[in-house]
């Protein structure tokens, strides 16, 4: 846990940040749809293997990142408590452990966000510790995540109650992710609180729906559909006919009990048939 003092306190001066314009680019129909089906994954979330699956899984499609950051608000002064979900190292709990320890990444990156009048905030990932020297920077610049996104949700008296920051790979970031950012939080937010409730367990939740039950070639085939080929592209590469693609891709919609190809790559990335 980590406690500073509030924005009048020298000791957590605000980096300079470059600008963000806060206008985000119109998003397209298949960025509308994955959002769409990470806002419905996200009511299923009870557990924190649940929160872990989702966000390093159907939410990668939406917001690409490589460390994920949650921080909750833990009294006063001010006091978060915080956890991390990354696939990029064997145990996640590095990234809190040193988002704690270094008291100006917390500090620097709120009150930045509190300048901009609550809205996220897009930096390098050196920006958030004096001299670019942190812990929790360089530790980020090691599994390739040198930029951050930052945003988070206040209180009704307008202090900071949860933020969550997202570290990215360079040339990753811009006002649409922002955007997403901004409109996934609540859903973010929500689902992170129901993994802290006391006694929520494991074994409390059903199985994820549609694990185990593609037969190998359905499987193969789901994953070009997840690279973007079509059911003509498909054939070409499995050697079988468009028409018999498009009968393998029927079954694979009924299976997840999904209507289309988007939805059937986000329930498969869900529910981690699909590994990205």
């Amino acid at each position: 846990m980590i406690c500073f003092g509030g924005e009048g306190d020298g000791a957590t001066r605000s980096p300079e940040f470059p600008p963000w314009d806060g206008n985000p680019e119109v998003l397209d129909a298949l960025q509308v749809e994955l959002l769409m089906a990470n806002l419905d994954a996200s009511l299923r979330v009870h557990t924190r293997a649940q929160f872990f699956t989702w966000t390093q899984g159907l939410l990668q499609g939406l917001i690409r990142h490589e460390v994920l950051v949650c921080a909750l608000r833990n009294g006063e002064p001010l006091s978060l408590r915080v956890d991390s979900f990354s696939t990029n190292v064997p145990d996640s709990a590095i990234f809190s452990e040193l988002f704690l320890r270094d008291s100006f990444v917390a500090a620097n990156l709120i009150k930045a966000w509190k300048e901009r009048r609550c809205r996220p905030v897009i930096c390098e990932a050196g920006d958030v510790s004096p001299n670019c020297g942190g812990a929790f920077a360089r530790e980020l610049q090691r599994v390739g995540a040198s930029q951050v996104v930052a945003h988070g949700m206040h209180d009704v008296h307008g202090q900071v109650g949860s933020f969550f920051t997202f570290a990215c790979r360079s040339g990753t970031l811009g006002p649409r992710q922002a955007y997403l950012v901004e409109l996934a939080l609540p859903f973010l937010y929500s689902a992170w609180i129901r993994t802290q409730i006391d006694g929520a367990t494991e074994g409390d939740r059903p199985a994820p729906a549609g694990a185990g039950i593609l037969t190998a070639r359905e499987l193969e085939i789901l994953r070009w559909i997840y690279l973007g080929k079509s059911n003509y592209e498909v054939g070409a590469i499995l050697k079988i006919s468009p028409l018999t693609v498009k009968n393998h891709v029927q079954k694979i919609l009924r299976k997840l009990k999904v209507v289309n190809r988007t939805q059937a790559v986000g329930k498969a990335l869900e529910t981690r048939i699909l590994i990205p």
